[in-house]
């Protein structure tokens, strides 16, 4: 497979480089792997702390920034971050105010995390943590006990992100995540494997006529694999799979979200066809996002995230945000 690197080896140290030379409105450890909006800690503000295995970018680095993430730990591809980065992560973020880990529900990274908050506190930093497991499409998988943690990141990240910024408590802020997580569903849909620079070849084996759906987001197994289908039947499966577990009775946020090798083309045409079933299904959208924001490498395909809001949530969504991956407000 052809990749734009040099090494497999120096891939996420080349990545966090570039990202340092492009935003220098962070301050990127190379070395530790540590990514911090260079004004932190800001005084008054609940940190906010998030990571896990490199190739899902802009997830978690792109969305450090004022309006979301104070700072983000990124591991090896597909590989969890280490307690050490968590805990470094954090003392650079905390004001006094607290820290908020939000972590996916993946196995290495809820234990790492887990262990980065005990270290933490024992030097004087509180911690809270929130876990991310919005994905319907099976309840256990190959790296997670319970549901996998997906798109619903972004909105977590995003709306506790605002509540930290206008300065709200620890208390507050782990709730509006909370509330955020538990409000929100994500199905996903591969049309072909990602390949790691590691493996050089794909992950795992798609037949080009043949298509996984509620893959996760390193490739892990979803429901079924079935014959390739057009964009109207997989957003009627994957829309009415969500909505099989989510009944909104408010409108809803919709993250349209590609997997890193889908074009805006395809997207945007297939956001169509989300928003067409919710429609027909009489749920009302507040908000729509549509982009590669929570990706699995060169992974052909598209998610869809729902996630149900009342006026305060709505409020926080449409809060300035600046970071390299999420940017709209003053």
């Amino acid at each position: 497979m052809k990749m734009l690197i040099n090494v497999a080896e120096t891939v996420v140290a080349d990545a966090l480089r570039g990202m340092a030379a492009a935003h220098p409105e962070l301050t990127v450890d190379v070395e530790n792997r540590v990514i911090v909006r260079r004004d932190a800690p800001v005084a008054g503000q609940v940190g906010l702390v998030s990571g896990g295995g490199s190739g899902h970018e802009p997830l978690h680095g792109g969305f450090v920034g004022p309006g979301m993430l104070s700072a983000a730990c990124p591991g090896e591809v597909f590989t969890s971050p280490v307690p050490d980065q968590m805990v470094r992560a954090a003392a650079a973020v905390d004001s006094g105010a607290g820290v908020l880990f939000i972590v996916k529900n993946y196995t290495g990274d809820v234990l790492n995390f887990d262990m980065a908050a005990e270290l933490a506190e024992d030097e004087g930093i509180q911690v809270a943590k929130v876990l991310v497991n919005d994905d319907v499409a099976v309840t256990d998988s190959l790296y997670t006990a319970g549901r996998r943690g997906t798109g619903a990141t972004l909105f977590v990240e995003k709306i506790a992100g605002a509540a930290a910024q206008e300065g709200q408590s620890l208390e507050r802020v782990e709730a509006v995540a909370r509330q955020v997580n538990e409000s929100s569903r994500s199905f996903g849909v591969a049309l072909s494997a990602c390949t790691t620079p590691a493996k050089g070849s794909p992950t795992f084996d798609l037949p080009p006529g043949e298509l996984e759906l509620g893959v996760g987001i390193h490739g892990e197994p979803g429901r079924e694999r079935r014959a390739m289908m057009t964009s109207r039947e997989i957003a009627d499966f994957s829309v009415n799979a969500i909505l099989e577990d989510l009944s909104p009775r408010n409108p809803v946020l919709v993250l349209v979200n590609g997997m890193g090798a889908t074009p805006l083309l395809e997207l945007y045409g297939f956001n169509a066809e989300v928003q067409r079933v919710l429609t027909e299904r009489g749920v009302a959208v507040a908000r729509t996002l549509v982009g590669n924001y929570v990706t699995s490498l060169d992974m052909a395909g598209a998610s869809v995230t729902l996630c149900q809001v009342d006026e305060e949530l709505l409020r926080l969504w449409d809060a300035p945000v600046r970071t390299a991956g999420l940017r709209w407000g003053t």
